[in-house]
């Protein structure tokens, strides 16, 4: 839940870098309280739980954004590839390419978006 809460606290900060458990652990959490309105959708039909979703997406969309900018430059890469889903015709490859950048480990040492945020923690 730090993790989590590490994010929002981050709420539009788009510079700098995120590590990846940051990244993943936000992600996850997402996922679960989605699949979980979801699942109440299913069995509570009515619109108080697509209203909660839909303000749920909207209260999560900058932090998502914003983290994933971070966790891209933590990769050494711009947060301009964080469009590459929206390429038309090649959503699914790019989306599993972003997948494949945000699994990738951290470029060691300092870049032009920051120190290491793991070699910080580890001092």
């Amino acid at each position: 839940m730090n993790w989590y809460m590490k994010v929002l606290r981050k709420y539009a900060i788009f510079t700098g870098r995120a590590r990846r458990s940051e990244f993943w652990h936000f992600m996850l959490i997402n996922i679960v309280v989605l699949a979980l309105l979801g699942i109440a959708r299913m069995a509570f039909v009515g619109e108080v739980i697509d209203i909660i979703a839909i303000l749920f997406c909207l209260a999560i969309l900058t932090p998502s954004v914003a983290v994933c900018v971070r966790r891209l430059h933590d990769t050494g890469r711009s947060g301009w590839f964080g469009l590459l889903p929206l390429i038309p015709y090649a959503f699914l490859l790019g989306a599993v390419v972003l997948i494949v950048f945000m699994a990738e480990d951290s470029k060691p040492g300092d870049n032009k978006w920051g120190p290491n945020p793991k070699e910080e923690s580890a001092t």
